[in-house]
């Protein structure tokens, strides 16, 4: 029996199968596939190869310190304006409850992110971040993306050096990979135009990574963008993680319509989303992990795309902020440690606890 009736992807197999890197149309030829089913198994070949039935999970909180943005992203259903009804800024006290009860659950990150704000000076913070690695120095903080960076960088006139080296002496552990969101111009400027570009965002993750912090990476997918725009992406962050390797772990992120300026738009079916998982693992060689993060996938695909490439479902999200709330695919933004590990087993794999570096916390017997 042939691998499949896409004489196409039965080339791309062969080259799967030796090794060789693939190129920006074979991205291109994956996306335009028919064979849904074969597409998976040869993502799910690379991921059985580097991570066998070992599939991930953490404990984690995010906290969401302020909605208020100068901003307008047409994707974000989260954002205010600094008079706003509804806009808030969280106080250093509220931020160390919040963790309290993060630690109390079992939590090992807190998962810091917010609007670009320009009510709030630096040491706000640096300030946050020293009280709360204090009150708990062993959670990790994995907090602020690079468009968060860049934005600090401009509004408070320092060097990306000098953000990044207070930050990280603060207590900043690691970043996330948010604000990626997609490199292609015009698209990028389209729904993200006060954003620093994608040049500049790669440019500040290869600056954490050599500052000693590792980074994820992000791909906002299911809006006005276009496959070849998708692939871009992925080149663009294959091609940095082999100057810098910080990236731990890609999060294809599916659009959330619901509430935002582009709330005519359908987003992402399962079939779209199944097929970015797979690509991913195939185009993005040099990325140790892939995560189908369920908050947005929907319980059922996220379980489904462990067998498309992914090996990692993100956290429990012990009490998800209020930006997970504006994106979350069905309400559901919270899980027990006990449902996700069910969720993996009865996906056919090992669920494995890890801190936010992919350090194992915990073993789960299948």
């Amino acid at each position: 029996m042939q691998f499949s009736f896409d004489t196409k992807l039965n080339t791309i197999a062969a080259k799967v199968e030796a090794g060789e890197r693939l190129t920006f149309d074979e991205g291109v030829a994956l996306y335009k596939t028919d064979d849904l089913n074969a597409l998976g198994k040869l993502a799910d070949s690379v991921r059985r190869t580097k991570h066998g039935r070992t599939t991930y999970f953490n404990v984690n909180r995010h906290f969401n310190h302020t909605n208020i943005c100068v901003a307008d992203c047409k994707f974000c259903g989260f954002y205010k304006r600094a008079r706003q009804e509804g806009a808030y800024t969280h106080s250093i006290e509220e931020g160390i409850e919040i963790a309290r009860n993060a630690v109390a659950e079992g939590a090992t990150e807190l998962h810091i992110v917010g609007g670009l704000n320009t009510k709030l000076p630096f040491e706000y913070y640096t300030d946050l971040f020293a009280s709360l690695k204090r009150e708990f120095p062993k959670l990790h903080l994995k907090a602020l993306t690079m468009v968060e960076l860049d934005f600090f960088a401009r509004f408070y006139k320092m060097t990306d050096e000098e953000v990044i080296q207070k930050l990280k002496a603060a207590g900043m552990d690691s970043c996330p990979g948010g604000g990626a969101e997609i490199f292609a111009e015009p698209t990028r400027s389209r729904i993200c135009d006060h954003k620093c570009d994608g040049n500049r965002w790669l440019e500040l993750a290869g600056k954490v990574h050599k500052a000693g912090l590792k980074t994820n990476a992000t791909m906002l997918y299911g809006h006005i963008e276009t496959i070849e725009d998708r692939v871009d992406h992925f080149v663009k962050l294959r091609e940095q993680q082999d100057v810098t390797g910080g990236f731990q772990c890609f999060i294809p992120l599916a659009f959330y319509p619901n509430g935002t300026a582009l709330s005519s738009l359908p987003g992402p079916d399962a079939i779209d989303n199944l097929k970015t998982i797979a690509v991913s693992r195939l185009m993005i060689d040099n990325f140790d992990h892939i995560k189908a993060y369920w908050v947005m996938l929907g319980k059922a695909t996220a379980q489904t795309a462990l067998h498309f490439g992914a090996n990692d479902l993100d956290g429990t999200i012990t009490d998800g902020g209020e930006l997970t709330h504006s994106y979350s695919n069905d309400g559901e933004v919270k899980m027990s440690k006990t449902e996700l590990i069910q969720m993996i087993e009865n996906s056919g794999f090992e669920a494995v606890e890890r801190d936010t570096v992919y350090n194992h916390v915990e073993k789960v017997a299948a």
